[in-house]
């Protein structure tokens, strides 16, 4: 998503500081998609996600004036990102509509030392969400998850019906993403995100 303006993105934010519209929309044009992106991938709400863009680009909007005083736009952008998916995330689990997410078991991070450490942090706070599990619900998780089996093949190993094994296996990934954002550091998971749009 490289960006190639009339003006590099210093003048711009000096011309957005200024009150200049065209240029604020094409800071906003340039970084809109990555703000939703990483507003999705954590909060899988398109709704939630559009909010958080609409936010962000209103508190730089209302506070341009500071932009000048702005040395890294990206750092600057990434904070105020931070702080709105935040509160978003805490607004969603108070409401307790977490809806089902894809947690596949794959590695978040690649595999230098730094990102191994968060790594293996991150697989410690998945596999106790796990083990908290009622057993019905670990057993389907850990049959569909980690074993790779088909719903319906889960549902013959368990003697259970298909869609008794769906229920379980929605219950069981609430519950886990649940617990794994009250425990994982956001401004990490923000920072994993960045790397990837």
């Amino acid at each position: 998503m490289a960006f190639q303006p009339e003006y590099n993105e210093i003048d711009l934010l000096k011309l957005v500081a200024d009150g200049d519209r065209n240029a604020f929309t094409q800071i906003y044009n340039n970084y809109r998609n990555k703000i939703y992106s990483i507003a999705y991938e954590l909060t899988e709400s398109t709704g939630v996600s559009e909010e958080i863009v609409q936010d962000v680009f209103l508190k730089i909007w209302v506070k341009r004036e500071t932009l000048k005083e702005v040395a890294h736009f990206r750092a600057y952008l990434f904070t105020i990102t931070r702080n709105y998916v935040f509160t978003a995330l805490k607004r969603i689990a108070r409401r307790e509509s977490l809806e089902v997410s894809a947690m596949e078991g794959t590695p978040l991070f690649h595999h230098d030392t730094e990102d191994q450490v968060l790594n293996n942090e991150y697989t410690r706070i998945l596999q106790a969400a796990i083990d908290r599990l009622p057993e019905q619900q670990r057993l389907v998780y850990n049959l569909i998850k980690k074993e790779g089996l088909k719903r319906e093949e889960a549902a013959v190993a368990l003697q259970l019906s298909p869609e008794t094994v769906k229920t379980h296996l929605a219950q069981a990934m609430r519950s886990i993403r649940t617990y794994c954002l009250t425990r994982l550091d956001v401004t990490i998971t923000l920072i994993i995100l960045m790397r990837h749009y």
